[in-house]
C-alpha cells in the first residue's frame, strides 16, 4: 500500500469510489479481521477465528472468505455472495488517522480520514462521488466516517475481548484438514479458536461477568460461525467441479 494522504475536498473534490466487488479492487482475500461489535452479522455467513500476529503477538480475530492465499470464494461472477460484507472490507480505500488541532489554546487529538491514492477503487469518473460539485461531504462519505468510526471503536474493544480470552486460557490453536470432492486436500495452519472444554469449566461468576462484558455472546457467535466451513467446502466444490 501506498503512503495515505489525508482527504480534503481541494485536491480531492473530483474523485469517485468505485464500490463494485471484484478481485481487481482488491477483494481477493481470504480473510480479513472482525471485531465483537460485528460478530452478529459476520457469524451468518462467515467462519470467525482468531490469529496470531507473528511479529508483535498480538492476536485478533478474522472472518474467513477462502482457504488459502488471494482465494475469495464468496466472490463470484461479478458479485459478494454474501448478504453482509464486513467493514474492514468495505472501508477501503479509506483509514482512519489522527491530527493534532488546538481548541481554545489546548491541543486535541482529532481522527481523520486518510485514503490510499493509488487503490484501484479510485478514480474520477464513475463510482459514488465524495465531495458536492459546489462543496460539502455526500451520505457516502459521511457513511464512510461513521464506518471508520465503528471500526476504531470495534478494534479497541476487540483488543479487550481478547484480552481477556488469553486470560481465561481460552484460546487453543487448531489445524484445520478439508478434502474436497475431487480429492483434493487443504490444511489450514496458524489459526486460533474457543477452547469449548476450558468454556464449560469456567466457574458461574465468570460467565456471568463475560455475559455483563458482553463476551459471552461474542464468543458463543464465534462458536456457532464455525458451521459456515461447510458453506466454503461447498463453494470450493462448485468451483473446482466447473
Amino acid at each position: 500500500m501506498n503512503k495515505p494522504v489525508l482527504l480534503n475536498s481541494v485536491d480531492h473534490k473530483d474523485l469517485k469510489i468505485i464500490t463494485e466487488r471484484s478481485e481487481k479492487f482488491g477483494d481477493n482475500l481470504w480473510y480479513t479481521v472482525t471485531f465483537p461489535a460485528e460478530f452478529r452479522s459476520v457469524q451468518a455467513h462467515y467462519p470467525i477465528f482468531f490469529q496470531k500476529d507473528s511479529n508483535t503477538g498480538q492476536f485478533y480475530s478474522v472472518a474467513m472468505f477462502g482457504f488459502q492465499h488471494k482465494e475469495n470464494l464468496f466472490l463470484q461472477d461479478g458479485k459478494w455472495q454474501a448478504a453482509y460484507i464486513p467493514l474492514t472490507v468495505r472501508r477501503q480505500p479509506f483509514l482512519i488517522g489522527q491530527q493534532t488541532v488546538q481548541e481554545d489554546g489546548v491541543e486535541q487529538v482529532q481522527r481523520v480520514i486518510h485514503l490510499d491514492p493509488n487503490h484501484p477503487r479510485i478514480n474520477e469518473a464513475e463510482g459514488e462521488p465524495l465531495f458536492f460539485p459546489y462543496g460539502g461531504n455526500t451520505p457516502y462519505l459521511d457513511e464512510v466516517g461513521e464506518m471508520l468510526e465503528t471500526i476504531h471503536h470495534g478494534l479497541i474493544d476487540s483488543k479487550n475481548f481478547i484480552e481477556t480470552l488469553i486470560k481465561l486460557e481460552l484460546l487453543e490453536s487448531f489445524t484445520l484438514d478439508i478434502e474436497l470432492d475431487n480429492g483434493e486436500k487443504h490444511q489450514m495452519i496458524g489459526f486460533y479458536t474457543i477452547n469449548e472444554q476450558t468454556l464449560a469449566t469456567l466457574p458461574a461468576e465468570t460467565l456471568a461477568e463475560l455475559h455483563q462484558q458482553g463476551y459471552l455472546s461474542a464468543i458463543y457467535m464465534t462458536l456457532a460461525s464455525q458451521s459456515n466451513i461447510r458453506q466454503l467446502l461447498n463453494f470450493k466444490n462448485a468451483q473446482t467441479s466447473a
